[in-house]
Parts: C-alpha cells; structure tokens; sequence
C-alpha cells in the first residue's frame, strides 16, 4: 500500500508548524512580524499581479515571511486584497494558505484557471465550486479519504445572490481536482461527466480538506478558460486578461461574506 493510504492520525498535532516556519523566515530575513491583508486571493496562473503591476496599481508587500511565494495587495473598492501569484497545485497552494491564515488572512478565494468538463457555455466563464473530487494526494493528509471535500454550507448559503450583477456567468457545481493535468485521458473526462463534474482545476480538494480541518474560511472558483488545447484559440481570459472580472468576483465574496475592510 502506498504511503499516501496509512493512517493520518488527523486529531493529532503537527511537529512541524506554520508558525514556527514565519518564525524562523522572519528571524533570518531580517522581517517585521506584519499581518497580511484580510482577504487574499490565490492567483495560480499569476496573470493578476502582472496585469497590475503594470498598471501600477500592485505593491508588494514587504514583510511577507513565506520561503516560496510574493504577496502583492491591491485596492478593490475600500478592500485591501492580498494576492499570491501563481500558487499552483494543490500542495503549494495549500502551503501558502496556511500561511497567510497564520499572517492574519481571514478570507483565501482561490481563482483557477479551468478546463471544460460540461459544455455549460463557451469560455471564458466561472463556477462556483461547491465540491471537488479529490484526485490529488494533499487533502489525504488533512481529511480521512473519501469522493469529495466541500464548500462550508455556511460560506454557500452566504454567497446566495452575490454574483447577480457581474457582467459574466457564475454557475455553481462540482469539480475535478487532479494533481496531473496532462493525465486528463479521454477516459478519466467521460468518467468526471459522468459523475456531474462541470470542470478540471488543481487546487480546490485540497484547499476545502484544509478549510474543514481548520476552520479556515476558504472559497474556491474556477475560471474556466480552456477546452484543454484540442483546439485553437483557447486560454483566452478576456480584457486584461480577466483581471477586473477576477477583481470583482473576488469583491462580490468579500462583501458577501462581511468581511469588513481593514482601517
């Protein structure tokens, strides 16, 4: 049996703990302890931050104690947000979600970009992920096996209503988390649609097993994107490369859930 399968013993403590990592990188970085921006969003493809950086509209944020990862900020609305670029894969992305929650995050929206599982519209466009199948191997080390991690029932039913005035479709439903994105067979795509799957990503299992084992508030969406290349003219985003569509689904979160901005 592989590794991956033994037992967890997840009502156990970590030895290794987030806060003595920002601990010891602060130590040796010379770094004020700083907390980071309330609401961060997970960027996995980075197209964000650069868009913004080149508008000058992006800072970065300075005593960020992470080894492995920028944080960026920008203002959206009164809202400072923090942003992580291209945190992608679920064993990253879950690594720096621990850390910004341990650096004062109250709320990770992570945005990925997406391939089409159902033909629900032509891309680009977003799903609200209400569960994922978890076919990766971090959640496995945070949650005991099982299909699916979930969207906190309490997060869904806040988020009732917040995407009515975007200018692009919010649809709601499931998707496919795969740690080998170029392993998406023929067959593994009919036996997703076949289980109700609306679209492949990389983070979100691993991201809601997190969220469930610590509370964290965590709300993951897929931007999706791509038919994965079987054709021309895919991985198009849009204006600015969906920047502002990005910007204000992550606002309409924020507002949504209440968190409020920081003063």
């Amino acid at each position: 049996m592989p590794p991956i399968f033994v037992p967890k013993a997840y009502n156990r403590p970590s030895v290794f703990r987030v806060d003595n990592l920002l601990r010891e990188a602060r130590r040796q970085r010379g770094l004020r302890d700083e907390p980071v921006p309330e609401v961060c969003l997970l960027d996995p493809d980075g197209d964000t931050v650069r868009h913004l950086r080149v508008d000058n509209k992006a800072k970065r944020h300075e005593s960020w104690a992470c080894y492995h990862s920028e944080l960026w900020s920008t203002s959206v609305g009164e809202r400072e947000v923090g942003i992580v670029p291209c945190a992608v894969g679920a064993p990253y992305a879950v690594l720096v979600a621990e850390q910004l929650v341990a650096s004062g995050c109250r709320l990770i929206v992570s945005i990925s970009s997406a391939g089409r599982i159902a033909p629900l519209a032509t891309p680009p466009y977003f799903v609200l992920i209400e569960q994922a199948w978890r076919d990766e191997g971090t959640s496995l080390h945070y949650q005991p096996p099982s299909e699916w991690s979930y969207l906190h029932t309490d997060l869904r039913g806040r988020l009732e209503g917040a995407f009515d005035k975007l200018d692009v479709p919010v649809y709601a439903g499931s998707s496919w988390t795969t740690d080998a994105p170029f392993r998406e067979t023929a067959v593994a795509i009919e036996t997703a649609r076949n289980a109700g799957i609306l679209t492949v990503e990389m983070e979100a299992s691993a991201l809601y097993a997190y969220a469930q084992s610590s509370g964290a508030a965590i709300v993951c969406v897929a931007h999706v994107t791509n038919t994965m290349a079987v054709r021309g003219d895919d991985f198009e985003k849009g204006d600015a490369q969906g920047t502002h569509r990005i910007l204000d689904l992550v606002r309409a979160i924020a507002d949504a859930l209440s968190t409020p901005p920081r003063k």
